[in-house]
């Protein structure tokens, strides 16, 4: 599995801006709202239920907010990177700068592993952190994560 298996690049943002976690999360569902069939509320109420289990920020300025959402019919991926650092409850207590949001059926739960698993590949390296909070525009990061 590609990370363009699941990430189309209309899907990616810099400079989004929040001035907290859970808007943050009200403003990706809003997003996604826009481009599938699920209503944003449902998709806040899976991330903020997820998120109530432990904070999915993981450590590095990194967050991969997840969940399962009833209704929706594929993988759905969102990569943004934030204006400014902000406070994710991370494992490491230190602030998120990149948030990949990644949404699955609600009954897909060995395809959310797969896709998590991409993911992780994608992050493993250093440089591809470095490269993308270097990086200007949405397109260039969108090829760092496909190239």
């Amino acid at each position: 599995m590609l990370v363009q298996d699941f990430l189309l690049a209309e899907n990616v943002f810099v400079g989004l801006n929040a001035p907290s976690k859970e808007q943050l999360l009200r403003q990706l569902s809003e997003k996604v709202g826009k481009t599938t069939s699920v209503s944003p509320q449902a998709i806040a109420k899976a991330l903020f239920d997820r998120e109530a289990l432990g904070s999915t920020g993981i450590g590095g300025g990194i967050a991969l907010p997840h969940a399962g959402v009833a209704g929706l019919s594929s993988v759905f991926c969102l990569v943004a990177r934030l204006a400014r650092p902000m406070d994710f409850e991370a494992v490491d207590d230190e602030p998120v700068d990149i948030v990949i949001l990644l949404l699955t059926p609600a009954s897909s739960r060995s395809e959310a592993l797969n896709v998590l698993s991409c993911i992780a590949r994608c992050f493993r390296e250093d440089d591809t952190v470095r490269r993308l909070r270097a990086a200007k525009t949405a397109d260039e990061v969108y090829a760092i994560l496909t190239g």
